[in-house]
């Protein structure tokens, strides 16, 4: 049996039972040699061709893995992400962090499916951007690349990213398997977690991913409890496989994921990326019997088993459908979606037409869409701020400063009306933090990684407080990949916007928005503190530790648990119109709570509201958080209209873990809240079993 017979047989009948019979088949055609090749990366030519003849070394083409030509067994062939394709020039959509706070797994599933097609048009079949790890910390470099601080909307986004790949032929790949929360120590850091915090914060996301048909999952270079992720049988094997079911392989996050090869492949490690370093290493363990054939067959079937199962659905593209009208609209439409209006004094914005605006600040026209690690995407435009208002209000009603030099920025808006300030983070402030491998003591300045300080930059604060004074109306564009504290500051802003990284289409997005073409309609995907200390610690590069605990509580439900007041909550976000809800009810039908209501558009402006559920406990004799996000909508209404909202909530994700037998169980009873943030809720039903 070949490749092609496998699944011919398989998509005449789908089931598990036959993918286990090919895959059987077409193992027993296999060598050895074969066998062992289908474990490795092997991204080496790629990386040479890539860096002597493009000028760049990380992910220029597809990295290759496995692959038998006598068996016409496809290679795994790797991209990155997740704000878009990384091979060559590819869409560039804003970070996942702002599609967290859209809060809408729809429009991520269609934001997949675009993905998908650029992917197939360069030629790859892995996608390795479903980034789902916790934002446990806004110090995190990292945090741009996932979608906030909450594990069921962790899990709802990276389920509909899932989605989009597996269906469109690509297989999806989640990472960083698990507790990845911290950068600059990324390669030694120990994160301790117990049970309980580890299945019922950590790991559901991870799990809704598996369960919407992810074929493939990475490891983290992190330790958790003790052993490193890529050799962790508890991760890999008893949870992953044991517990969720899944048929997939699992690779390693690249170059230094893997330590010992046996120890990996006895853990459950299925392929070492993008080269193979310890698994060349794979016949000499089994000659020295550390692993066994049986070893190698288990991981070379699961590796069978995603290709036979997802390859069948890959549509092929041309390169044409890169960068259409199509994909860069989706782009722009996604940042204006997500962009968080977080103050609005006066009702300053909209600014109407024919009004003289200065765009000021560090960023102000330059190019700020992310990371340049791992997650770059090579985009050949990127619209910035000041272009994009420069497009939107004409170039007569538009003056640039770009810088944090007070005396120049004031002259610079002396004839202006409006101020945009842009300021923020970009990739030398945050992101992959790429100088380190485990041994350096001491960041260079600029080296991205983890955030130093969770303030923005001092010299942004005096041009914004410098901006103030001036008695024109300031309005404050945020650029960064989560929370800043800012209360030293708000005061003096009259409107601030949150616009995050905001793709290719970004300028124009924020254009939209200042201009009332679009009305924001994003919510803070993660808190916003008063103090600093209010978040959980947190480990730098220059701390002797190596060793952290993730408790149980962070973000919002750390804020409840300790009765902390926040600046700006977990789920908030300000429109230009107003909205009330209406007769909402709770009821039980089907294994699933059904929470219904009204929301009218009681404003002059179409606009998007955000409808969110939180489930509360009412078991008092257990250690139980205040609430837990556990269902959203997202819908459009027109000024004046009122619209019906839906949401279902599965009986398996308001359960807890029993740590003593293993289980998930039912509280006794629960409260159903609904509002438009964690802090704005009213309580609109009970369920009881």
């Amino acid at each position: 049996m070949n490749f092609s017979q496998a699944t011919e047989l398989y998509t005449k009948n789908p089931t598990k039972e036959t993918l286990d019979e090919v895959t059987e088949k077409l193992l027993g055609e296999m060598t050895l040699k074969e066998k062992l090749y289908t474990m490795q990366g092997h991204a080496m030519g790629v990386t040479i061709k890539n860096t002597l003849t493009k000028g760049r070394y990380y992910n220029g083409e597809a990295y290759p893995a496995g692959g038998v030509k006598r068996l016409g067994i496809p290679p795994v062939l790797f991209t990155d992400g997740p704000r878009g394709i990384v091979m060559e020039k590819c869409t560039c959509f804003p970070v996942p962090m702002l599609r967290g706070a859209a809060f809408d797994e729809n429009l991520e599933y269609e934001i997949g499916k675009v993905m998908a097609k650029e992917a197939t048009a360069l030629g790859a079949n892995l996608f390795a951007g479903v980034c789902i790890n916790l934002l446990r910390h806004p110090m995190w470099g990292r945090a741009q690349e996932t979608y906030g601080e909450d594990p069921f909307l962790l899990g709802k986004m990276g389920e509909a990213l899932t989605r989009a790949m597996q269906e469109n032929g690509i297989i999806a790949c989640p990472k960083h398997y698990a507790l990845n929360s911290i950068e600059d120590l990324r390669f030694s850091v120990n994160a301790k977690a117990d049970e309980r915090t580890l299945h019922e914060v950590y790991l559901p996301h991870f799990k809704k991913c598996i369960d919407a048909g992810a074929m493939t999952i990475m490891g983290a270079y992190n330790k958790v409890n003790g052993t490193y992720c890529c050799e962790n049988k508890v991760l890999l094997t008893d949870i992953l496989r044991n517990k969720w079911g899944f048929e997939g392989f699992t690779l390693s996050d690249f170059f230094y994921g893997i330590y010992d090869a046996a120890r990996s492949v006895k853990a459950g490690m299925d392929m070492e990326m993008p080269y193979y370093f310890r698994y060349a290493f794979l016949k000499s363990k089994l000659k020295k019997g550390e692993i066994t054939v049986d070893d190698i067959n288990l991981s070379v079937k699961r590796i069978l088993k995603a290709l036979i199962k997802t390859l069948p659905n890959h549509k092929q593209y041309s390169k044409d459908v890169i960068l259409s009208d199509e994909h860069t609209k989706l782009s722009r439409l996604t940042a204006g979606k997500g962009t968080v209006l977080l103050k609005n004094e006066n009702k300053i914005l909209p600014i109407t037409d024919n009004k003289k605006i200065a765009v000021v600040g560090r960023y102000a026209n330059k190019v700020n869409v992310g990371d340049h690690g791992s997650s770059n995407v090579y985009s050949p435009y990127s619209i910035t701020a000041y272009e994009g208002i420069k497009n939107r209000f004409g170039e007569n009603y538009v003056t640039l400063y770009n810088g944090c030099d007070t005396e120049k920025a004031k002259e610079a808006v002396k004839n202006c009306e409006y101020i945009v300030a842009c300021v923020g983070s970009d990739w030398l402030q945050e992101g992959e933090f790429l100088v380190n491998l485990g041994k350096v003591k001491k960041k260079p300045k600029g080296s991205g990684g983890d955030r130093e300080s969770l303030r923005i930059p001092a010299e942004d604060v005096e041009l914004i407080k410098a901006m103030s004074e001036t008695g024109k109306k300031l309005i404050v564009n945020i650029m960064g990949g989560s929370a800043y504290v800012i209360n030293e500051w708000t005061d003096c802003a009259d409107a601030i916007l949150f616009s995050f990284y905001s793709g290719l289409e970004g300028g124009n997005a924020l254009a939209d928005i200042i201009s009332g073409d679009v009305n924001p309609g994003g919510k803070l995907p993660f808190t916003i503190a008063n103090n600093e200390n209010d978040y959980p610690p947190f480990l730098h590069i220059s701390d002797e530790e190596r060793e952290i605990e993730y408790g149980y509580y962070h973000g919002y439900t750390l804020f409840d648990k300790k009765n902390i007041e926040p600046q700006f909550p977990f789920g908030f976000g300000l429109s230009y119109t107003t909205f009330e809800t209406e007769a909402f009810s709770v009821q039980l039908s089907d294994e699933k709570i059904l929470v219904s209501g009204k929301v009218k558009n009681t404003g002059n402006s179409d606009g998007d509201e955000v409808i969110q559920v939180y489930v509360s406990s009412d078991n008092t004799n257990e250690d139980r958080p205040v609430k837990l996000l556990k269902g959203f909508k997202r819908v459009s209404i027109k000024s004046e209209d009122t619209a019906q909202v839906n949401i279902e909530i599965d009986l398996d994700d308001i359960m807890f873990y029993n740590p003593e037998n293993g289980s998930w169980e039912l509280d006794k009873s629960y409260t159903i809240l609904a509002g438009n943030s964690s802090n704005n809720l009213q309580a609109v039903g009970k369920i009881e079993f």
